[in-house]
């Protein structure tokens, strides 16, 4: 018998045990998606944030009126 052989009668042979899923495989489906769907909600609610303030960006917008090159 050569290795080859051997080796490959011994993976043909080999017991493989299988494991059961918690629940059907279309429930890992749906909590990604809902885990992808909070995560965007979070990222949705922080939209516009800067805007939120309009006399801070007012007075924000009014000192660096005089400073469009970029120098302080």
């Amino acid at each position: 018998m050569s290795l080859a052989t051997a080796l490959t009668s011994s993976v043909l042979t080999e017991t493989v045990y299988a494991r059961e899923l918690a629940f059907d495989p279309i429930w890992f489906g749906v909590i990604v998606f809902a885990i992808f769907a909070a995560l965007g909600f979070v990222v949705y609610s922080y939209r516009d944030v800067a805007n939120r303030h309009r006399s801070k960006a007012e007075a924000y917008a009014a000192r660096h009126a005089g400073n469009q090159h970029g120098g302080h």
